[in-house]
């Protein structure tokens, strides 16, 4: 923990969804070491949670494990309860946790194999699951009138390298659900920003990604490597810090400079 951080995130209230291995995990991390208290929502397995919770309480943070499916709205209401009992209220918000998929572009589903099903899996992963905490968490963020919320997207919205359709689709729905709640909250001090990262390796997302798709986007890549966890976590507290205080509506890309804009 630094104690003379310019981000002020000691004593600040962070939930973090799907945050038990992974880029999550390093996003609550990374708030731990600043000060902050730390929900570390998880769907199932436990001994990653906890083992994020040890990490983050080590490095001079409180936290502790909130078990619940984002996907679920009356578990979502129930782990905000939980949360807003225990910590008093909820400062910050990162939206990370999504549907499982396999990022390996061999295997990938082309548009003519995809049911709609698929989609609507997807959709509900990242556009279902962000609006069941937002609607859970802004009542709480309204009382105060302030609170941040970022929410984890992907760079292949603006630049499908692999052309992932439902994967990505849903992302581009987020951001522009991101950005709505951007321009209605904004009036009453709640910001809402979005991270859009490149490919994050390794996770467990891009852990069946071959080697040789890797180096071809590195080689891509103006700053020559992928992203790792770690790299993610610094925007996602920048927008959640008074750093980024008049910011709202807006998504930066953490990919290297693969995409430029």
């Amino acid at each position: 923990m630094n104690p003379s951080s310019a981000l002020n995130l000691r004593g600040k209230v962070v939930l973090v969804t799907g945050a038990s291995r992974g880029i999550g995990a390093a996003i609550a991390l990374a708030f731990a070491r600043e000060g902050a208290t730390v929900a570390v929502n998880h769907l199932s397995n436990d001994a990653a949670a906890a083992q994020t919770v040890a990490a983050c309480q080590a490095a001079g943070g409180d936290a502790w494990a909130v078990k619940a499916d984002v996907g679920s709205q009356p578990a979502v209401q129930a782990m905000i309860d939980s949360i807003t009992r225990e910590a008093g209220t909820i400062d910050i918000v990162v939206n990370n946790a999504f549907k499982p998929y396999a990022f390996d572009p061999e295997r990938r589903s082309h548009f003519d194999e995809l049911p709609w099903s698929d989609y609507q899996t997807q959709f509900d992963g990242a556009v279902g699951a962000a609006f069941n905490v937002c609607r859970a968490v802004l009542p709480h963020m309204r009382q105060r009138t302030q609170g941040s919320i970022v929410n984890i997207v992907s760079n292949l919205v603006e630049h499908p390298v692999v052309p992932y359709h439902d994967y990505t689709t849903a992302k581009a729905a987020l951001v522009a659900f991101s950005r709505n709640l951007a321009s209605e909250l904004g009036p009453i001090g709640i910001r809402v920003n979005c991270v859009a990262p490149g490919l994050v390796y390794p996770t467990q997302g891009s852990q069946g990604t071959k080697e040789s798709f890797r180096e071809s986007l590195m080689a891509a890549t103006p700053l020559r490597r992928l992203a790792r966890p770690e790299d993610v976590a610094g925007p996602v507290l920048f927008l959640a810090s008074e750093l980024s205080g008049f910011m709202t509506g807006q998504v930066l890309l953490v990919d290297g400079g693969l995409v430029m804009r």
